[in-house]
């Protein structure tokens, strides 16, 4: 099973807002996000995490940045190791009031196969340089890897409160909590408990693989033993601990009326009208899928009896399923109006909105080694990053 450590944190100063120069991962700002962030404070996190510069410097940029922020004391070593309780309260999709908790330590970097820490879904292949050249370039662990403990009563572990360090409610309403725990005593208790089970990647399937190579490369060289472990955000596998939306699929170089002529051999098909937001709740209740071109129509997609026996009971492999043999380019967006967007704007031929996958398959994958297809969920509220940074070298 994987160690999973206290660290000595690298944090903002507690005499900055933490809420306006911490920023939503890289992999979800937009180029515009990341330019408004970076002029709403002139220290935020995007500075570093997402440098401007041309493709040679712009991570010397980034590790100057940091080394410059650390020794002005705009960002603060603990004195101790510590672990780092992270708590969010918002309000979920179907309108529910929700707190999580979870904790911010440093996970073993583990060998693909090695078991202990395992990927949920399949990834789809996408460019690492990025994130290897900053971290070779700052020696630090800027996002956190999601992690998803199969330990049972690591919520109630991690519900007693530590010292607060921060707290603040983003734009979008999600309010987040921050504390500090150094206690030794209960550091050793979250440590044992969290290394005593797998944990399943949620989110960040690519960071992990890049803390892989980093390690690799590190061994070869002897030097930072600290890259046998990577920043990671866990929290306990339980439904009330997650928030779970669907990631919809975009189809691109492809004809509409081929598409949707393929997809009827496995889909009852049904006019639906225009496309408006109850489309997400309406799939639920129908137990379909909705179809989009490009004018907004709609087209319920119900599964064909018998067509998908022995395929997983999720709408993304139905989908992986129905589709062999037929040559598409696939892309994939949450929310309503995002993936509406990519149509309005003619950046995808049709859309297929599908359901969210239940904690409950979640589970079961986990349990019993499976993988999903690849963007299969999406778990919300995304994790905050400058929260805490994990240096390499330190």
């Amino acid at each position: 099973m994987p160690r999973f450590e206290p660290f000595r944190a690298l944090r903002y100063s507690s005499r900055l807002p933490l809420g306006d120069v911490c920023a939503p991962p890289y992999d979800v700002l937009s180029e515009h996000d990341r330019e408004r962030l970076g002029l709403h404070h002139e220290v935020n996190i995007v500075h570093v995490d997402m440098p401007i510069g041309d493709e040679h410097d712009r991570y010397e940029v980034a590790a100057s940045v940091l080394a410059r922020w650390i020794h002005d004391g705009v960002m603060v070593r603990d004195d101790k190791p510590s672990f780092t309780l992270y708590r969010m309260e918002f309000i979920d999709a179907l309108g529910r009031q929700r707190r999580t908790v979870g904790v911010l330590g440093a996970l073993e970097v583990r060998d693909e196969g090695a078991g202990g820490v395992l990927p949920h879904e399949r990834t789809t292949p996408k460019a690492k340089t990025d994130r290897l050249q900053l971290t070779r370039a700052t020696r630090a662990n800027l996002s956190p890897v999601w992690g998803l403990s199969l330990a049972e009563g690591l919520t109630d572990a991690l519900s007693l409160p530590g010292e607060e360090v921060g707290r603040f409610t983003d734009e979008t309403g999600v309010t987040h909590i921050v504390e500090r725990i150094v206690d030794p005593e209960r550091l050793a208790a979250i440590s044992s408990l969290i290394s005593a089970q797998p944990v399943v990647i949620a989110d960040g399937h690519h960071r992990y693989a890049i803390s892989r190579t980093y390690r690799d490369e590190c061994r070869a060289s002897g030097v930072l033993p600290e890259s046998e472990l990577t920043l990671t955000y866990v929290n306990e596998l339980v439904s009330d601990q997650l928030s779970v939306q669907a990631i919809h699929r975009l189809y691109r170089a492809v004809n509409f009326s081929e598409l949707k002529a393929h997809l009827e051999k496995s889909f009852d098909m049904a006019e639906g009208g225009s496309a408006n937001p109850q489309v997400l709740t309406e799939i639920d209740r129908r137990d379909a899928l909705a179809l989009v071109d490009m004018n907004g129509n709609v087209t319920w997609m119900t599964p064909k009896p018998g067509r998908f026996d022995g395929v997983r009971d999720l709408d993304s492999a139905r989908l992986e399923h129905a589709l062999q043999g037929f040559e598409h380019d696939v892309a994939y967006q949450h929310g309503y109006h995002e993936v509406m967007h990519e149509l309005n704007n003619e950046r995808a031929a049709a859309a297929v909105f599908i359901k969210p996958v239940s904690v409950a398959e979640i589970q079961r994958t986990a349990h019993e080694g499976l993988l999903m297809p690849p963007k299969s969920t999406f778990f919300t509220p995304k994790l905050r990053t400058g929260l805490v940074l994990r240096e390499i070298d330190a």
